[in-house]
């Protein structure tokens, strides 16, 4: 009895994960809405302690699927707003735009979906506040690196768990000369709902 209860576990994983395979054929769109938090590394070599806060922020992405496991993601925000501190003092605000795009592999699984990629992520900062004399270098190009799972909930419906790590930063710069680079180097990690088109 335990043997033919084994035997209908394992018939079932196994087709749950070709049906879902099947979900993911090359032409699917699948489009995402996510709550991120940004956790920046905050490294810093002007000697100032520059740092950045950490912030919950949405995103968007679109997933389009050359294979059942190869995708492209673009992922996508509005402009993020954060305060700039040297150690624990305020010394500034800017806004930072960072558009990412990553290639995907997508792993056939019994019942959901886990996924590895990497890409670039282009940077551009604005509306950048700081005392005067003092300036940063306003675009960024660096390597993004992902992780995450989509697991189905309802028809063409589902839950997505991501984690990413990007690579960004910028020269510092003072009286127009580089006085160091401030990397920001964010973990990100994300949860949200993804439709299947």
């Amino acid at each position: 009895m335990k043997k033919h209860i084994v035997a209908i576990a394992a018939i079932t994983l196994l087709g749950s994960g070709a049906a879902l395979a099947q979900d993911f054929q090359a032409g699917t769109l699948l489009m995402r809405a996510r709550a991120v938090h940004l956790d920046s590394d905050n490294k810093d070599t002007t000697g100032l302690g520059l740092n950045i806060n950490n912030k919950w922020l949405p995103e968007v992405d679109f997933s389009y699927f050359f294979s059942p496991n190869l995708a492209a993601e673009l992922i996508l925000t509005v402009p993020q707003k954060h305060t700039l501190s040297a150690g624990d003092v305020r010394i500034g605000s800017l806004r930072h735009l960072p558009p990412t795009l990553t290639v995907q592999y997508h792993f056939d699984a019994a019942g959901f979906k886990p996924y590895v990629g990497a890409g670039l992520n282009y940077t551009r900062f604005s509306s950048v506040n700081l005392p005067a004399g003092v300036d940063i270098k306003r675009n960024s190009v660096g390597l993004a690196l992902q992780a995450g799972v989509d697991i189905p909930v309802a028809k063409n419906l589902y839950l997505n768990l991501d984690v990413k790590k990007v690579y960004l930063g910028t020269k510092v710069l003072a009286g127009g000369s580089e006085i160091g680079k401030f990397k920001v180097d964010p973990v990100l990690f994300g949860v949200g709902l993804g439709y299947r088109f």
